[in-house]
This record gives structure tokens, C-alpha cells and sequence, in this order.
């Protein structure tokens, strides 16, 4: 059998080489940061501003408990509520060129996303959960020198969620509460905006956990968030947490009310949420519940928690003596 000489080998292989399809770079980023305690979340993609060559990809890993989404919406689409995401796409990786949409589900800490980018263009990337958690991502032409290297993003993620995470302001939003009054706190919270989009810090903590009242008093719980929606729930957690249980009522200032006359008593406020971000040129945004009050007529300890937010440590109660 004749062997193939050094020559013609290196000639072959150079051959395939050519025929094989070119591969680009695969850019890593973060999805979320959060406090030791889990009581500090950064609801943001990190960094949330990055610059790559068309073909090259970016791998987003999930850091956190909370649940976040990695989505890229088509060219005009509209955001649909969530947990409906993008219907028909599914896959643990995924090509975008701003033609479809293409999402995650509901993901946690330990999970990742690839997004392969074919085509130049500047792609807005959301989290279905949280409304303000958005980002951008440059795919350049690859005869345009990038900007920044590999290093350089893990550092600006890094700075992000430090400062997200360490927000002095949000410390003294922990006060908003009036400690003369049976108040509490549900959250606290700000939006951040730069170049990339937004991104949100928040607190997700009853901010005075336990209340002690005497029998027939009422406590008021109010949402301090300007986002993140929460619950006050009391007993049975609903399967959908979004509308309240069937023995809440609204009260003549518009905030949901309630009364518990027993231990065993399940309520369940549903979301209690600031209203939309006002945007020129489209309908007023309607009022938000942001407020939930609830009369407790017999002495007892009634434990209560967040639905959304329990397992991060969102959980109180309220000792109701006679």
C-alpha cells in the first residue's frame, strides 16, 4: 500500500480545515448576584453591556436562588407575561439573529445558557421575571477590533453586583416603616440605570418581622419595591400566587384587606406590587396594591411568608396577645 507523503498530509489537513465551519469565541457572563443571607438580590445581568464578533457566543450562568430568565425577544415583539416566555422554543443553547425569540425557563443557581450570534446588530436582552433586569449585547463585524477582552467583563461584573449589592441608600430604606404604628415593611428596592440598560437591587425581607399586637388590632404590610413584587401569606400557599385568596376584600382607599379570627386561617394577599413605570406616548399605568391589612380578632402566634420569597428567608410572624 503506498503512504501518503509529509507534503500531501499537510496539504489534507489544511483542506479540511477549510471545509470545517468557523467556530468564534464563546464569552462568558453572569445571571444575578446576592448577599450571603440571600436577603440582598441584584436582579441584573452581569455584566449587563458587552461587545463580541458575529459568530461568536456568551454563556450565561445563573449565580443566585432567585429565579431569573435569559431571553431575547424578536425584532418588535411583545413581552408576554410570564411564565409563558416564548412559545415553541426550547433547547439548553440556541442561535439568535433577532428573527425569533428565545428563552430559558425559570432558572437557579447552578444552570447556564449559550446564545450563539450570527448576524451583526445590538440585541436587547430581558429577564421575563423582573420587568427592569435588561442588557445588550454589540455583535460586531469581525473585521471591527472588540473593545474589551474576557478579562476585563469578569471585573466589570464583579464591580456591578458590589455595587448593587452594598448600596448604602437601601439601608436607610429600611426604616421606611413607622415604628409607632403596626406597619411593616414588605421590601425595599431602586432601580439602577447605565449604558446597558437596568438593572435592581433588592431587598427581599419583611422589614420588621414580628409584630406584637393585642387581639382585634390590624397590622398593615406596604411594598417598598419600585418592582419586585411579593405576598403576605398566611397558612395554604396558593398553587398561583398572583390573585389574592377569596376572603380578601378591597377597602375604600383601594389596599386589600382581610381578617384572620384563628391559627388554622389561610390568607393570601396576591401580589402586592408598585404600579408600571410610567412611559410617555402610551396609556396611564393603573394603581399598584402595594398595601395589605389584615385584622387578627383572637390572641395567637400566626407565622406568614412571602409565597415568591420564603425560601430566601422573606418569612415573619405576629404574636396577637389577649
Amino acid at each position: 500500500m503506498k503512504r501518503l507523503g509529509p507534503s500531501l498530509i499537510v496539504g489534507t489537513v489544511f483542506i479540511l480545515l477549510a471545509l470545517l465551519p468557523a467556530f468564534g469565541a464563546d464569552w462568558q457572563a453572569k445571571v444575578g448576584a446576592q448577599s450571603n443571607d440571600k436577603g440582598r438580590q441584584a436582579l441584573a445581568f452581569l455584566p449587563n453591556e458587552i461587545w463580541i464578533h458575529a459568530g461568536d457566543s456568551v454563556t450565561w450562568t445563573f449565580e443566585v436562588d432567585e429565579i431569573h430568565t435569559v431571553t431575547f425577544l424578536a425584532n418588535g415583539g411583545v413581552r408576554l407575561p410570564f411564565p409563558v416566555g416564548c412559545p415553541g422554543f426550547s433547547g439548553p443553547s440556541a442561535s439568535f439573529d433577532g428573527s425569533t425569540c428565545i428563552s430559558t425557563p425559570a432558572s437557579t443557581s447552578g444552570q447556564s445558557f449559550t446564545v450563539m450570534f450570527p448576524t451583526p446588530g445590538n440585541y436587547k436582552q430581558t429577564c421575563l421575571v423582573h420587568e427592569d433586569m435588561t442588557a445588550v449585547v454589540h455583535v460586531l463585524d469581525t473585521s471591527i477590533p472588540l473593545p474589551h477582552d474576557q478579562s476585563f467583563y469578569d471585573k466589570e461584573a464583579a464591580k456591578e453586583a458590589q455595587d448593587l449589592l452594598s448600596s448604602p441608600d437601601l439601608a436607610a430604606g429600611q426604616h421606611h416603616h413607622d415604628q409607632s404604628k403596626n406597619a411593616v415593611a414588605v421590601g425595599v428596592g431602586k432601580v439602577v440605570g447605565n449604558g446597558g440598560g437596568h438593572q435592581t437591587i433588592s431587598i427581599v425581607r419583611f422589614l420588621q418581622p414580628e409584630i406584637v399586637i393585642h387581639a382585634g388590632s390590624t397590622v398593615e404590610w406596604t411594598n417598598h419595591d419600585p418592582i419586585t413584587p411579593h405576598t403576605i401569606t398566611f397558612g395554604v400557599e396558593p398553587g398561583n400566587p398572583i390573585p389574592p385568596s377569596g376572603n380578601v376584600t378591597v377597602e375604600a382607599d383601594g389596599a386589600l384587606g382581610a381578617t384572620i379570627s384563628s391559627t388554622s386561617d389561610s390568607v393570601h394577599s396576591g401580589f402586592i406590587i408598585s404600579a408600571p413605570q410610567e412611559r410617555i406616548g402610551l396609556p396611564q399605568a393603573p394603581l399598584g396594591k402595594t398595601r395589605f391589612r389584615i385584622t387578627f380578632t383572637n390572641p395567637g402566634v400566626y407565622p406568614y411568608k412571602c409565597a415568591l420569597h420564603d425560601d430566601l428567608g422573606m418569612v415573619g410572624r405576629i404574636v396577637v396577645l389577649p
